[in-house]
């Protein structure tokens, strides 16, 4: 970070190739300023900041960004930037299918082209929703440009009756008890009208939450921005904040690669597992590191996740909100009880170190941040399985599942996709017990395509019936960061290009031990080989335009799910103006 006032030429400027020489193409570029009502010195000289904007009328966590981006507009005018707000991909959670993550790198791309060939100095990332975060990082990253995230910020608490309900996580609570038969219709709608009452994102420590939390571990935010609820006055003054700290990066040159070094990404893993956050981030990390040149494995999690306790006690893994975590003291609160864990040294987009901007951090509430002597867990936020069923490792969020089927051998059902899954769940004739092990086939970044949040599955409704409320669950599917329950995900290789997932019949045995960090397939290795002779790939489902790209393109899950050719490579060279 800079120690001494940074030199404010405006030739140094990347906009000053398009605005600053008297030369034919310079006077066509100020000449549509003009068209557009602008006087030529509006932008000639000053940083030109984009407002990169996932706005839209299907984005339901960000209804509130059009005020949003005119508060970051404000603070880019206050201190002398020139704003341009520019709309890039929604990704709605809820409304995009076959999910958003399939999206993800199409967000990632049209960021990365969108600052790479226009007349831009720096960027104010406006996301939330889930697969929005990691989408403008991923493309600021190889932009290369001065860049800062603005959280969308959580949705206020839901209400039903007596109870704050918390979105996702309680969905599933109370969709379990009206399939098996112990709420009313009229209290499902009663809940539906409760449980999402104001614009921001899922007010558990879901993937949004989960992954503006990591944002600003990296040092990507402002200090606190994470945790401020979409409708606090203060959410508005951090838009502004985020606006004016840009203008002064740009002068300063602080980019993505002067931040996301080796040490920021470990912390923002320390951070992952306090949180007991949800396990999309280790997919979202993984791409994010690769994108800065960062070397990140699923080990790394795993032996993180072994020593960091689980100190924020926040649904679906403990009892409290968003809005909880934000008044307790948020993210430099809780990274403040871990500072023994972290590389307090790591620079952040506001000029400062870590460790400075959470000294003097206090807890407000040590029920919702705990004290590492009086953890929610001792250990193990998310933990990397390996074994004959998964030899390039699966996930488990264990504080969520419980703890009797944390070591578990029974016997496989087996659905070949998800619509099979739908069709024979709650069939009466399925041979199903509350020891039987639920698995899903075809689920993953090539088979759904686009690895959906699929890995909760249901439970039969018979059994929902009898009182079970959890059983082992495995498949190469992501899951909500809002759900909870026994899930093994993000099995490796997926089942769809042959991975040993895809040889699993019904009544094979599977061995689940989390201790042990286990997760075989109990079957005869000669078995085993007559199977796999056997498979076949089935058949391609997208044969065209984006999805054909994507099949073509996307790495497995302890990849990051990233596309091949954008990981890596020289850098792309600026565009000529001719």
């Amino acid at each position: 970070m800079p120690t001494s006032p940074p030199d404010r030429d405006p030739r140094r400027l990347r906009s000053w190739r398009w605005f600053g020489p008297d030369d034919l193409r310079s006077f066509g570029h100020r000449s549509r300023l003009r068209q557009m009502g602008l006087a030529a010195d509006d932008a000639e000289g000053k940083p030109v900041i984009a407002v990169l904007n996932t706005w839209s009328d299907l984005a339901q966590c960000h209804t509130h960004f059009r005020d949003r981006a005119a508060d970051v507009k404000r603070g880019v005018w206050q201190a002398g930037g020139f704003p341009v707000e520019i709309p890039v991909l929604s990704l709605s959670e809820m409304f995009v299918k076959p999910t958003a993550m399939y999206h993800r790198n199409l967000l990632a791309m049209e960021v990365e082209e969108v600052l790479r060939s226009q007349p831009i100095d720096g960027c104010v990332l406006m996301g939330g929703c889930d697969k929005t975060v990691p989408g403008l990082l991923l493309g600021a990253i190889s932009a290369g440009l001065p860049a800062i995230f603005l959280p969308a910020g959580p949705m206020l608490a839901g209400r039903y009756r007596d109870q704050r309900l918390g979105s996702g996580t309680d969905v599933w609570k109370f969709w379990a008890e009206r399939q098996a038969g112990c709420l009313a219709e009229c209290a499902w709608r009663q809940l539906e009208e409760g449980i999402a009452r104001s614009p921001g994102t899922c007010m558990t420590m879901g993937t949004a939450s989960t992954m503006a939390a990591v944002a600003e571990t990296l040092g990507m935010t402002l200090p606190g921005a994470a945790t401020i609820p979409a409708v606090h006055s203060a959410h508005a003054r951090l838009a502004a904040a985020c606006g004016r700290r840009i203008v002064e990066m740009v002068w300063e040159n602080v980019t993505p690669a002067s931040i996301l070094g080796p040490a920021a990404f470990r912390n923002a893993i320390v951070a992952d597992m306090a949180l007991c956050g949800s396990t999309n981030a280790i997919v979202h990390l993984v791409a994010l590191a690769r994108r800065a040149g960062v070397a990140l494995a699923l080990d790394d999690f795993d032996r993180i996740s072994r020593v960091v306790p689980v100190i924020a006690n926040l649904r679906p893994a403990g009892a409290y909100l968003m809005e909880d975590f934000h008044d307790a003291g948020g993210v430099p609160a809780l990274l403040s009880r871990l500072h023994d864990h972290l590389a307090l040294d790591c620079p952040t987009v506001n000029g400062r170190s870590l460790g400075e901007n959470i000294a003097g951090a206090e807890v407000l509430d040590a029920d919702v941040i705990r004290p590492l002597d009086r953890p929610l867990d001792a250990a193990g936020g998310t933990c990397v399985l390996r074994g004959s069923l998964a030899p390039d490792g699966c996930v488990i969020k264990p504080t969520a599942a419980d703890p009797r089927l944390l070591v578990h051998t029974g016997r496989a059902i087996v659905f070949r996709d998800y619509a099979d899954l739908k069709a024979r769940i709650d069939d009466p004739a399925l041979p199903v017990t509350p020891d039987s092990v639920l698995v899903l086939q075809s689920a993953g970044p090539v088979g759904a395509p686009g690895m959906p949040e699929w890995g909760m599955l249901p439970i039969p409704q018979r059994l929902l019936a009898a009182g079970v409320r959890d059983m082992v669950r495995i498949s190469d599917a992501r899951m909500s960061g809002t759900s909870y329950g026994t899930c093994v995900l993000h099995v490796a290789p997926e089942s769809a290009i042959g991975g040993p997932l895809a040889l699993v019949r019904d009544g094979d045995l599977i061995g689940l031990d989390v201790p042990g960090r286990r997760l075989d397939l109990l079957v005869e290795d000669a078995e085993v080989t007559r199977r796999r002779a056997e498979w076949r790939a089935p058949p391609r489902r997208v044969h065209r335009g984006y999805g054909s790209l994507y099949l073509d393109e996307v790495t497995q899950a302890p990849d990051g799910c990233d596309f091949r050719f954008l990981e890596a490579g020289p850098d792309t060279p600026e565009p000529d103006i001719f």
